[in-house]
């Protein structure tokens, strides 16, 4: 519903853009065509008034039609005007301030005169657009004016409007879409949000899933020892044991067994909290691995007697010594031999090797056990996970013993991993730093 919801948000976004840049493109053209026309309009008053300056510079001319093609646009805002004698360019400047203003021709301009007999050009300066256009006076006099004025061919003077605006359509209409760019920015950020929010509702539901089956195992875990301590209890209330006080001891043993039990698995609970809770505390000290290894095997041949267990240790390492916490580090060995007697359906078969270099010590622990399934064993170190085996409990405990043993390897500041093949066997890989 959300996807559904996302996509019918961005649909009604895209339609409205559309329909209002086809708005802006029509009022674009409206507008693109008002300025054709005062364009239009700006060249025809310009050229009247080139028209009447040619005239009023003409003076010795009596036909005006000898005046045709005199002007000519070379641009929208840049037109040459050609003349049969040299001018002054301050008359000149006026006569062109005098018409632009009669023809209502608000525009900024520049002219320049070319004179033919020294080949030069010379260009007046920027004349900007003022209300004193109205009455300009002539400094020059009409005696003076003439004896500066020479019968010549091919002089011209040129106007130029620098500031005349020619924007053209197809910038604007890039304009107009622009919104686009914005949508797909204001899209990529919510659809980042909402995969966000979607992994965060599929993380949440793998953790309910998690404290579900948590739940269940404890439930199994515990309810084995009560259902023990009950039955031993109610047999001691409901027998004499006054000549028999061999059998009352035994079943007070057996209540004193699963009460110990009992307590051990609700410590275990409390203890992986409390080390969530606050900061674990080490007593470090410099610690022979080697002698902890020689202990486990030990323990574990006595253990597999009778099953005929095998454990195989290849002590390779030159620096066994790290400084670690003794108790911590032989529970992670004991938690990891542990998990390899109870997930193995054969005679248990488990190999330790060491190594290590000038910064580090490297331990394996190899077993032949049931093995896990590569999107298992990105959860394994995860608190109360469990690898799934349906609806059987065969294998008890908690989902803790791996997450304990993350969590001491990681206060000494070290590192594990693990590999496992389906049906053959993990091997786990731990990384201390050496004493």
């Amino acid at each position: 519903m959300g996807a559904v919801s996302l996509i019918s948000i961005m649909i009604v976004q895209v339609l409205w853009i559309q329909q209002t840049g086809a708005m802006q493109a029509t009022n674009i053209e409206l507008q693109e065509r008002e300025d054709s026309l005062n364009l239009i309009s700006f060249i025809k008053q310009t050229t009247i008034s080139l028209h009447n300056v040619l005239e009023d510079i003409s003076t010795d001319i009596k036909d005006s039609s000898d005046l045709y093609g005199s002007i000519k646009q070379i641009e929208d805002n840049y037109f040459s005007v050609q003349i049969s004698k040299e001018i002054i360019p301050l008359h000149l400047e006026n006569l062109l301030k005098r018409q632009f203003y009669a023809q209502q021709v608000h525009q900024d301009f520049r002219y320049g005169i070319y004179d033919c007999f020294s080949e030069e050009f010379a260009f007046g300066e920027l004349i900007k657009f003022d209300t004193i256009f109205k009455s300009i006076p002539d400094p020059v006099s009409a005696e003076l004016h003439k004896k500066m004025m020479k019968s010549k061919e091919d002089h011209y003077f040129t106007v130029f409007f620098p500031n005349l605006e020619t924007a053209s359509f197809e910038s604007k209409i890039d304009e107009v879409y622009s919104p686009y760019y914005y949508l797909i920015i204001i899209v990529v950020v919510v659809l980042i949000f909402f995969m966000f929010a979607v992994s965060v509702i599929i993380r949440q539901k793998r953790l309910s899933e998690v404290k579900t089956d948590f739940i269940n195992n404890m439930t199994h875990e515990l309810k084995t020892p009560i259902s023990t301590i009950g039955l031993s209890a109610e047999m001691i209330m409901r027998t004499d044991f006054t000549n028999d006080s061999e059998k009352l001891q035994q079943y007070a043993g057996i209540i004193f067994k699963e009460n110990k039990r009992l307590e051990h698995q609700v410590e275990r609970v409390l203890n992986v909290a409390k080390l969530e809770k606050d900061k674990i505390t080490l007593s470090k000290e410099k610690f022979a691995v080697h002698e902890l290894l020689e202990e486990v095997k030990d323990n574990f041949l006595f253990n597999q007697n009778e099953s005929g267990g095998e454990i195989d240790l290849e002590m390779n390492a030159s620096s066994e010594c790290i400084n670690a916490d003794p108790v911590h580090i032989s529970n992670v060995v004991y938690n990891l031999i542990d998990n390899a007697i109870k997930y193995c359906k054969e005679k248990p078969s488990i190999k330790i090797r060491t190594k290590s270099d000038n910064r580090w010590f490297y331990m394996e622990i190899e077993d032949n056990g049931i093995g896990m399934k590569r999107d298992d064993l990105k959860m394994i170190f995860d608190k109360f996970y469990r690898v799934p085996t349906g609806n059987l409990h065969d294998v008890k405990g908690f989902g803790l013993g791996l997450h304990y043993v993350k969590l001491i390897v990681e206060e000494h500041e070290g590192e594990i991993q693990v590999k496992s093949v389906l049906g053959k066997g993990s091997t786990f890989y731990i990384k201390l730093p050496i004493y």
